[in-house]
């Protein structure tokens, strides 16, 4: 049935209120603002969290290259930095040991740098466009792409008001259609658009090496004085994570008594009952970390994917009536596991591309193509050329990556080989049977005690997020065959799915129409929005699309 829709036209749509997003809304009204011969054009910002910064997570230690081009005043104005980092140090872990390398890897050298609050430093930007002009739409989503003529013309939002088989309720809303002259996609990573446009402008990807993913889970915990200084910066590698994967944790003091604490796994392992949160709940327990954590409080909870392969990942920047700007684009350097400062210097050139759009009167792909030059001269594209090869030179595991990683710091990125092939992540899982013959044994299943107090299940993860979803709405969600995931998947891999996602939104329960047998129960309500279900899945038939606006985590210090 064709519904119709209420069309509302603006110049400039940005879609995310992230690092790139804002950076993008606040460069593009003070450079206008800044030059009397320019007009403002018309600017809507969407941002689909309930409110700015409530999606918004990272471990994070900034690198405030990026915030001092685009605010170099950001201190004076208030901008939520909790702590000058203070020290620096790199452990490597086994079971009940550990080694402290007397030497900081130049790339995990933080001297300068900042530990944040993602959560709040985009709630501080946000604060900034909106006094630069530029108001920011939260709990506006994106539903579909809208291409004619093969441009991009703008986005239709979320369908309100139906009930979970997609049948109008009395308060049903149809989405609008937001039309304009370009599109840019800062909506972090996997964003459900951008897959859009991979999937329908194929020449974005045109000859780029798949993207590689990790799935960060991360905890804030306040803790007794004295266990950390604000600004400390641990890195470690090694256990909980077999030497064959790719992946680490992470402790950074926010204050004296405030710690972030996290673990990274990568999502090209073979292991088919790969768990990211049973991972972090374990690593917690080493004496490394525990020590620290130990007497303390967690407050809050995230997880979300992390865009890790770099250089030769990053699609082509624009098409005619699109930009890409941020982790929608890859921009994130693997090597430093940092992508914030990359993220807002992209926002930063496609707001001076727009400025020149502004300037001539034409939005059309010979002006958008500035944006593409700016990127290809710019400090991003020379720091992500550096580590071109990092996450790659890891597929060998953990000691030749540190070998390779070690050549490539000598070779300006190089390394024993350039543009090692990557496939998607999915296509590295191995069925049980044939991961048992590779490896002589079974999947590793390790779990440690989850007492909701130190360790922590994923439903209690899950409400320290905050994570609120209107249960009767179609299931964002979407999945396309059940009869694989209760059949084939079961036999073939095990179900990964209610291992891999750290929300516990995928489990098997008891079948009653079959004695003896499983099937898959959905709690979309449950759901963080990390993507790993839609990157994961070894059948790629679960897609993440969004559900109405302003639902999903609520995210908080984060």
């Amino acid at each position: 049935m064709d519904i119709e829709r209420e069309v509302l036209d603006t110049d400039i749509l940005i879609v995310g209120g992230g690092p790139a997003g804002l950076a993008l809304a606040y460069h593009l009204a003070t450079t206008v603002a800044a030059d009397d011969s320019l007009d403002m054009p018309e600017v809507v910002v969407m941002e689909k969290a309930s409110y700015v910064g409530g999606h918004a997570l990272s471990g994070a230690v900034m690198d405030p290259r990026g915030l001092k081009e685009l605010i170099p005043d950001y201190k004076d104005k208030g901008a939520p930095i909790e702590a000058d980092v203070s020290g620096d140090s790199f452990y490597y872990l086994k079971e009940n040991g550990s080694f402290k390398f007397p030497f900081m890897p130049p790339p995990l050298q933080n001297h300068g740098n900042q530990v944040v609050s993602l959560n709040k430093l985009c709630v501080w930007m946000a604060e900034q466009v909106e006094a630069a002009g530029i108001d920011v739409f939260a709990g506006l989503a994106g539903y579909d792409l809208l291409i004619e003529d093969g441009a991009v013309v703008g986005v239709q939002t979320v369908d309100l008001g139906l009930d979970k088989d997609g049948s109008q309720k009395p308060n049903f809303e149809p989405g609008s259609l937001i039309k304009a002259k370009v599109t840019i996609l800062c909506e972090g990573v996997r964003g459900s658009l951008t897959r859009h446009a991979f999937e329908r402008i194929p020449e974005l990807c045109d000859g780029r090496i798949p993207q590689a993913y990790l799935t960060g889970v991360k905890e804030v915990w306040e803790v007794p004085g004295g266990r950390i200084k604000a600004g400390e910066v641990i890195h470690t590698v090694g256990w909980p994570q077999p030497s064959h994967e790719y992946g680490g944790g992470w402790i950074y003091g926010m204050s004296d008594t405030m710690v972030s604490v996290g673990y990274a796994v990568g999502l090209n392992t073979p292991d088919p009952t790969n768990d990211p949160h049973m991972k972090f709940q374990r690593y917690k327990t080493h004496p490394v970390v525990k020590k620290i954590l130990d007497g303390g409080t967690m407050l809050h909870y995230g997880a979300k994917a992390i865009p890790d392969n770099g250089y030769y990942s990053v699609p082509k920047l624009y098409h005619d009536g699109l930009m890409l700007c941020g982790d929608s684009a890859g921009m994130l350097n693997p090597a430093r596991l940092k992508g914030i400062h990359l993220a807002i210097k992209s926002g930063m050139m496609a707001a001076e591309t727009l400025v020149d759009c502004i300037r001539e009167g034409d939005f059309s792909i010979s002006k958008l193509a500035g944006y593409q030059d700016r990127y290809d001269k710019s400090w991003v594209r020379d720091e992500l050329y550096g580590t071109r090869n990092f996450h790659a030179g890891f597929d060998g595991g953990l000691w030749s990556g540190m070998f390779h990683g070690a050549v490539q710091m000598v070779t300006g990125g190089r390394g024993l080989f350039d543009r090692r092939p990557h496939r998607e992540d999915h296509t590295y899982m191995l069925q049980k049977d044939e991961f048992k013959q590779r490896f002589g044994h079974e999947p590793d299943k390790k779990t440690v005690k989850l007492d909701n107090k130190f360790n922590h299940d994923k439903v209690t993860d899950v409400y320290k997020s905050g994570t609120m979803h209107e249960e009767h709405q179609p299931s964002h969600l979407v999945i396309a065959d059940y009869d694989i995931c209760n059949n084939r998947c079961t036999e073939e891999y095990g179900n990964p799915c209610q291992h891999f996602c750290p929300a516990s939104v995928y489990n098997m329960v008891d079948d009653e129409d079959r004695p003896g047998r499983q099937k898959l129960e959905l709690t979309p309500s449950n759901c963080v929005h990390c993507k790993t279900c839609d990157i994961a899945d070894p059948y790629k038939i679960i897609r993440w699309v969004t559900p109405q606006g302003g639902e999903g985590p609520n995210y908080t210090n984060l």
